[in-house]
């Protein structure tokens, strides 16, 4: 039967435990010559690439349809929440960020499409991680009468998805938000911008599409 997600305890967590993180102090030098010491926390993970994970942004397409994309929801421990999020994921060693964004939106949502767009590297919180990703962008085109597809989950891992019209995206994520959930940065920030690009721009994300 399932149960609500809960923290049993919060421990320091000593070096030699961390599978997955690191710490790091960083030894720098400040635009007027004076040495300083910087914290932050690592992946251990990343690929010979340079690019830890990525983030999908998916965009579905059906023939009497509005565009619309996909959100997922899933428990995150360390913000004791339900995030809102895209669809993302670690990239494997050996893959490009485009090969593993299609594979982390089959595994986690069953949807299968085409890369369309991939940014460039960026980060979401520098100031206490050194962490990055690209969000790559994936078509996915429907026809009349598919069925919602099946999951590929890894083991531990519970995630809901929704699928939401691209010009509902901002209302949904404040309703989510009022209810309890956390959006995650990169789905607060491409709601936000399709949002008030088109409150700004005098179109709607459906028209630009």
């Amino acid at each position: 039967m399932a149960q609500a997600p809960k923290i049993n305890r919060i421990v320091p967590l000593s070096a030699d435990e961390a599978k997955w993180t690191e710490l790091k102090k960083i030894e720098w030098t400040d635009q007027t010559g004076r040495n300083r010491v910087w914290e932050a926390a690592a992946r251990k993970t990343r690929s010979k690439g340079g690019v830890d994970a990525v983030a999908i942004a998916p965009i579905i397409r059906h023939p009497s349809r509005p565009p619309s994309t996909l959100i997922i929801l899933q428990y995150r421990p360390p913000v004791e929440a339900v995030c809102v999020e895209f669809p993302a994921g670690l990239i494997d060693e050996g893959e490009s960020p485009e090969q593993a964004a299609v594979r982390e939106l089959k595994e986690e949502t069953g949807y299968e499409g085409k890369v369309v767009d991939c940014s460039p590297t960026i980060v979401s919180d520098p100031g206490l991680t050194t962490a990055n990703m690209q969000m790559v962008t994936i078509e996915v085109n429907l026809k009349e009468g598919d069925e919602e597809p099946e999951q590929h989950l890894d083991e531990g891992e519970f995630i809901e998805r929704r699928l939401v019209p691209l010009t509902e995206l901002y209302d949904t994520l404040q309703e989510l938000a009022s209810q309890g959930y956390v959006p995650d940065i990169y789905t607060a920030f491409m709601a936000w911008g399709w949002h008030w690009g088109s409150q700004f721009c005098g179109q709607t994300t459906s028209e630009k599409l």
